[in-house]
């Protein structure tokens, strides 16, 4: 079976095997190093109040929440992008 990628869409390298972990948006089980992680700052504040607020010079703290999707959700969410054929890697040819 010929493999598609080098890394065989992995971040692993020569580590064995790599803990599972649950994608946010449909709860599926990927390997860590595959799955696609996203950090966001959020805001407990409302941000139409937040944006008053620091105008009269109060400082609203920002927390950083990691999110972490599967492959199919990331393209549905748009967070990575299917590459267009040109750019993909060739298919061999057969005979």
């Amino acid at each position: 079976m010929p493999k598609k990628r080098e890394s065989r869409g992995r971040h692993k390298g020569a580590k064995g095997r790599v803990e599972m972990i649950q994608c946010d948006q449909c709860g599926r089980l990927v390997p860590k190093d595959k799955a696609v992680c996203v950090t966001r700052m959020y805001s407990p504040v409302d941000p139409q109040l937040a944006r008053e607020l620091e105008k009269k010079g109060a400082i609203i703290a920002k927390y950083p929440v990691t999110k972490c999707y599967c492959i199919s959700c990331a393209i549905f969410l748009g967070i990575i992008k299917v590459r267009p054929e040109h750019e993909r890697k060739p298919k061999p040819v057969t005979i």
